[in-house]
């Protein structure tokens, strides 16, 4: 049983094979480089060693966290190699959103964005952040462009209208970038943010929030 077990370890097949996928949380099999085996890794940190990440949720500090510190993290490992981040979210927090925003304007490595369902509020605009010429989205993604939610404002009457300048100082930062981003004129952005405005695909491209809509190869 003991020369039976010694061969069955040393056999390189059974070696490299992980065992049966757990349920839950969709997991690839991964080896990494010089181990001696294979195991099962989340599906998406799978894709950040290929320099890929997915927001598909709502963004807030916790998400933009994860974002930043792979972003700061694939910079400094290679920054000749691009990051693609791929998004599908309603959009979220604003100053988690700028955090993200920031950050990639921040790193060396270009970093191209791509739609993939819908890009909304805080989503659009960190679709419009990335690198120029490599913002791209699929043909029936939608974008949604609107000025930032104040959400239920409560307290004092002095804490209130602190509250309400922070949320149009925010609201001027934003549709400055935006007119930047798109190369529309101010005017006309803050005349489109007022209210919730959805673009398709093609309307984004016009719009300057893209730079090219991912036509089908078949």
């Amino acid at each position: 049983r003991a020369i039976a077990s010694a061969r069955t370890s040393s056999d390189p097949a059974r070696c490299l094979a992980p065992r049966m996928m757990p349920i839950g949380v969709p997991k690839v099999a991964y080896r990494v480089p010089g181990a001696q085996y294979a195991s099962w890794v989340d599906l998406y940190n799978r894709l950040y060693r290929e320099r890929i990440l997915f927001l598909g949720q709502q963004v807030d500090d916790e998400i933009a966290n994860q974002m930043i510190g792979i972003m700061l993290y694939l910079d400094s490992e290679d920054n000749t190699k691009p990051i693609s981040m791929y998004i599908n979210s309603p959009g979220g927090s604003v100053t988690a959103g700028f955090g993200m925003f920031d950050t990639m304007r921040h790193i060396k490595v270009d970093v191209s964005t791509i739609n993939v369902g819908l890009a909304a509020s805080m989503g659009s605009f960190l679709l419009a952040g990335g690198t120029k010429g490599k913002r791209l989205a699929l043909p029936h993604s939608r974008t949604m462009i609107h000025q930032p939610s104040a959400g239920g404002i409560r307290g004092q009457a002095s804490d209130i209208m602190v509250e309400a300048e922070q949320i149009l100082a925010m609201k001027g930062r934003i549709n400055q970038y935006y007119s930047l981003l798109c190369g529309q004129p101010i005017e006309k952005v803050e005349r489109d943010l007022d209210r919730d405005n959805f673009l398709s695909a093609y309307e984004a491209l016009e719009y300057g929030l893209i730079d090219r809509v991912i036509e089908w190869s078949k």
